[in-house]
């Protein structure tokens, strides 16, 4: 394992078993709203400071963009994290929820880890070395196109002036996907498209943190992942769709009868 994601990995843990550690603590947080239907309690904060601190330790002269914290430091290194990927989900007690980190070196993704505490699995990846869960190598589905596919998506709670253009998608993807599932979150969704649990995915206004790592990791497993247009803006956009090269080509082609112009640049 590289050195850097080995690191992550270790971070990722910390956060990992503290949030696990939390689960039957949840009726004593106390809930604080960002915005609207987005929420943090101090066990995100934590979690994230337990990274930070892992993470830094190794390599002080990096720099951060997370999640609660924002960002701090100027490096050709930044690490991208979201402790806590599906709080409502978390605080709910629905296990689907995840730790997110990935390491950009002068604008390219490197190195990126996936940790879901509750069920133990890790999903990994390289760049140029592949992608693992568990240590075992991983690869995206081959459906040629959405027909019959299990699409995965999540809803545009960030962005509702896109709900429009989003309930637009769903009806025209649900009459010819096999099905659809929105699960609650986007990090641990894209690691299943990369495990093969999803045969794709797609989702209006995600934050840099929601995506980065799962982004490497589908790439590492064959597949492809880029913005409504297909191009490599997804981090700027917050728009998303990922799977193989042929699902994947599918969705862009489809998704652009249904885009407001805000949704196509």
């Amino acid at each position: 394992m590289q050195p850097m994601l080995n690191i992550a990995v270790r971070a990722a843990h910390a956060a990992g078993d503290y949030i696990s550690r939390q689960v039957n603590n949840i009726p004593n947080l106390e809930i604080e709203q960002k915005s609207p239907n987005d929420f943090v309690t101090h066990v995100d904060r934590q979690a994230e400071q337990r990274i930070i601190e892992t993470l830094l330790k190794a390599f002080p002269d990096h720099s951060i963009l997370a999640e609660e914290s924002g960002q701090q430091g100027d490096s050709e290194y930044q690490w991208i994290i979201d402790p806590l990927d599906g709080t409502t989900n978390f605080l709910h007690g629905f296990p689907h929820f995840a730790v997110s980190i990935a390491l950009v070196h002068n604008g390219k993704m490197e190195q990126a880890v996936i940790y879901d505490p509750m069920k133990q699995e890790l999903f990994t990846a390289s760049k140029g070395a592949g992608a693992t869960l568990n240590n075992r190598r991983i690869r995206v589905t081959r459906p040629v196109s959405i027909q019959g596919a299990l699409l995965g998506t999540g809803f545009p709670f960030r962005a509702k002036q896109h709900l429009p253009a989003f309930q637009s998608m769903f009806a025209d993807f649900f009459m010819q996907a096999g099905d659809i599932r929105r699960a609650g979150s986007a990090a641990l969704d894209l690691a299943y498209v990369a495990a093969g649990r999803l045969d794709a995915y797609w989702e209006i206004g995600l934050k840099p943190w929601d995506m980065a790592a799962g982004a490497l990791i589908i790439r590492e497993a064959g597949g492809l992942v880029g913005d409504f247009s297909g191009n490599e803006n997804y981090l700027e956009t917050g728009n998303i769709v990922a799977g193989n090269p042929r699902i994947f080509a599918d969705l862009i082609r489809k998704l652009q009868p249904h885009l407001s112009s805000d949704l196509k640049a």
